[in-house]
């Protein structure tokens, strides 16, 4: 018996030998790696008729079941196994992975808690009087019960919603038997479930750092949303996106934030911006220590927290903390998956799927989201490729996800929205002679009333010095800057250049409108400031 696949230049050919093992050749005009990716012979299948689903999936997270829905919409029969195993502070959650639980909807939530806490002081300059302006003071309690009610309303939702399309979900842990093979334990029964395709879904969860106290003391992003009591004195350990936001929204909600910094803040972005956003947050109070790592914490009988941390000159410090949060990274969830017994190859992290169109080098198991190496941490990454890969699988589809180009916001108090290249990577690839970057400062109308700090208010777009000038990247520091950049996404996707920007007439008054402003380059030595904003 044989099969053939054809995908993106590549072509698998399937021989069942007659004792009934499946291998299969390599035909590709990619490179060698890419052949020696699907070189191995990986299980001993059981007839297609004694596969109890078309589609496991092992992970109840956003791309995980984008995918399980849009199979079951295509005649599919699913399986989805989601299982949240408790943080080691003891929180756990409902199913819609880390997006609903503890990531992109709770995070939005409390950023908007501490956006309207600004609001109401800037209110007074527009003639609100609040007659005991005094007394306005923000409940942590209040908002922790609200963001956790909605939460559990999503949660509430989606297993609806799994129900309505006949996916059947599985509150237990999955892992391999072999490739076909899915083990769980559900309700302290073991079951054994086979499908043809298995969809790894299982994204990541924080980093602890390997130090006195880290485990027993700290909290994560895991946590932070669902406290008990509110954080008070906060230290942020971590610089990435995800200590930045948590720092801001702290901070907007009146609790003192530190922010201790490794090397570089938001790693893998524009790193201009990075200091301006670090520039934004000075400006409102949050603290910044820079070039230290934390060695130890210890509980002082008040229940507060001592902090001992060491700078690059190996000088130890310590300040006492209400709240310490790691925010240092997170690793993929494929510890406990017994990929070996299907045959699946981690990257060289370890722990990271490496895949190609989001299928790893055994060919019916795939992974998508979080647990894929080189590929965007984002939750609308993960739900995209999840349903162009159920269309792949169940409808005959070619379209591949892209991974390119894709626009994501870091919601710190000052908003920061890109898309496309940072100017590092950038002049990296094509060099500083062959890169343009047009940039510029402006002023928010809403701003000016309340006397609002706008000297960091501002973007910038990197493009191709070349005739044509494409662009390669937007940046965009500001109020709503994902709401910004959106749009901008698709324009690039359709070759945007810097003459479609200058001239597209802007909506007068927005800061969306600044793109269509641009007329300075960083390489002319102008001043990016404006003159007028209306002229």
């Amino acid at each position: 018996m044989a099969a053939v696949l054809c995908f993106r230049n590549v072509t698998l050919r399937f021989i069942q030998n007659r004792n009934t093992n499946l291998v299969f050749s390599v035909k590709t005009k990619l490179a060698p790696s890419l052949a020696r990716h699907f070189s191995t012979s990986y299980f001993e299948p059981a007839s297609r008729e004694n596969f109890q689903y078309d589609l496991i999936v092992i992970g109840g997270g956003s791309g995980g079941l984008a995918a399980a829905k849009e199979a079951s919409n295509l005649g599919a029969k699913v399986c989805v196994l989601d299982y949240v195993t408790p943080s080691p502070r003891g929180s756990k959650w409902g199913l819609g992975g880390t997006c609903v639980n503890v990531g992109c909807i709770p995070k939005k939530l409390m950023h908007q808690a501490a956006l309207l806490g600004e609001a109401i002081e800037d209110a007074k300059s527009y003639g609100w009087v609040f007659p005991q302006a005094e007394n306005i003071a923000h409940n942590w309690e209040t908002l922790k019960e609200a963001v956790q009610g909605h939460i559990k309303s999503v949660n509430w939702v989606t297993r609806v919603e799994l129900r309505d399309k006949k996916v059947e979900y599985i509150n237990g842990l999955g892992s391999f038997l072999d490739a076909n093979t899915v083990h769980a334990v559900v309700k302290g029964t073991e079951r054994k479930l086979t499908g043809k395709y298995i969809l790894i879904a299982v994204g990541g969860r924080p980093r602890y750092p390997n130090i006195p106290g880290a485990l027993e003391y700290g909290i994560t992003s895991d946590d932070i949303f669902s406290l008990t009591k509110p954080p008070g004195k906060t230290l942020v350990v971590g610089a990435g996106y995800i200590g930045l936001e948590c720092a801001g929204f702290l901070n907007g909600l009146g609790y003192k934030a530190t922010v201790m910094v490794r090397s570089i803040l938001l790693r893998g972005f524009d790193q201009q911006m990075a200091q301006i956003i670090e520039a934004e947050m000075r400006h409102k109070g949050v603290n910044f220590l820079h070039r230290c790592i934390p060695k130890k914490v210890d509980k002082l009988p008040d229940g507060k927290l001592n902090v001992t941390w060491q700078n690059e000159q190996k000088q130890e410090f310590n300040d006492v903390f209400d709240t310490v949060l790691f925010a240092i990274g997170r690793r993929a969830l494929t510890q406990d998956l017994h990929l070996e017994k299907a045959g699946v190859r981690t990257a060289a992290d370890g722990e990271k799927i490496d895949a190609v169109d989001e299928q790893s080098n055994v060919p019916n198991v795939y992974a998508v989201g979080d647990v894929l190496y080189k590929r965007p941490e984002l939750t609308p990454v993960a739900i995209h490729a999840g349903r162009l890969l159920a269309r792949r699988l169940f409808a005959d589809s070619k379209q591949c996800m892209d991974y390119d180009n894709v626009a994501t916001t870091v919601f710190s108090p000052l908003e920061y929205g890109c898309v496309g290249l940072s100017e590092e990577v950038a002049i990296e690839r094509f060099g500083a002679d062959n890169v343009e970057v047009y940039h510029g400062y402006y002023k928010p109308t809403e701003f000016f009333i309340p006397q609002k700090n706008y000297a960091n208010c501002y973007l910038k777009v990197v493009a191709k010095r070349e005739d044509s000038q494409k662009v390669l990247g937007l940046h965009f520091i500001g109020p709503s800057a994902g709401e910004v950049i959106q749009g901008f996404a698709a324009a690039i996707k359709l070759n945007l250049t810097v003459k479609d920007l200058m001239e597209t007439v802007g909506i007068h008054p927005t800061i969306a409108e600044e793109f269509t402003r641009i007329n300075i380059t960083k390489r002319s030595g102008k001043d990016p400031n404006p003159a007028s904003c209306c002229s």
